[in-house]
């Protein structure tokens, strides 16, 4: 069900030099890029808060925040998302071991204390209505300082905002996140369903 046809790569010249950057995230422009096109002030936006989120600031690892993202889009069910951001934990670090655990981070070994902190919190500050406590932001705090925590909260409100854009496109899945999510995901119930 796409709502929207993406344009085609490098229609804006100026959202084609800033989306160079999921080059290295994806290893492609993903198709919700190529939609922004239509407002390239739209693209351009979202590509700069991107990188401004998704940048290594601290603790909070590249991978980890692709894991807080894949949570968020979880919780809202973006199984755009859920593909893009397996993709890039797996580009970014994670093993295969830790994207079959993320399913169980809660009793898994491979995760620390301060990530399911992270974890919970992620799924909370993404479910509607938010489900955010003072013992989810006390827990956080024991693990993360407060600019950590703006990062983390960072993942969560971006994913927001790609989980709403996607599923309401229905924004066409990328052979290479299909091919990834297919294999990755696919034994935990994920499938692409109208992101054809």
């Amino acid at each position: 069900m796409l709502l929207v046809t993406p344009l085609e790569k490098g229609s804006s010249p100026a959202v084609a030099e800033l989306a160079a950057f999921f080059d290295e995230t994806l290893g492609f422009t993903p198709n919700s890029v190529l939609t922004m096109q239509r407002r390239p002030e739209i693209a351009e936006a979202f590509i700069n808060l991107n990188k401004a989120v998704m940048m290594n600031a601290g603790r909070v690892t590249a991978e980890q925040k692709r894991f807080i993202g894949m949570l968020t889009s979880l919780a809202t069910g973006c199984r755009y998302c859920q593909a893009h951001t397996a993709l890039a934990a797996q580009r970014y670090g994670a093993s295969q071991a830790r994207l079959d655990a993320i399913w169980d981070y809660q009793s898994s070994p491979l995760f620390s204390d301060a990530e399911r902190a992270a974890f919970n919190f992620a799924i909370a500050a993404a479910s509607v209505p938010n489900a955010v406590t003072q013992e989810l932001g006390d827990a956080l705090h024991a693990y993360w300082s407060d600019e950590e925590i703006v990062e983390i909260l960072g993942v969560v409100a971006l994913f927001g905002f790609l989980n709403r854009w996607n599923d309401s496109m229905g924004t066409s899945l990328e052979s290479a996140a299909d091919a990834f999510a297919s294999q990755t995901l696919a034994s935990h119930g994920w499938d692409k369903g109208k992101h054809e």
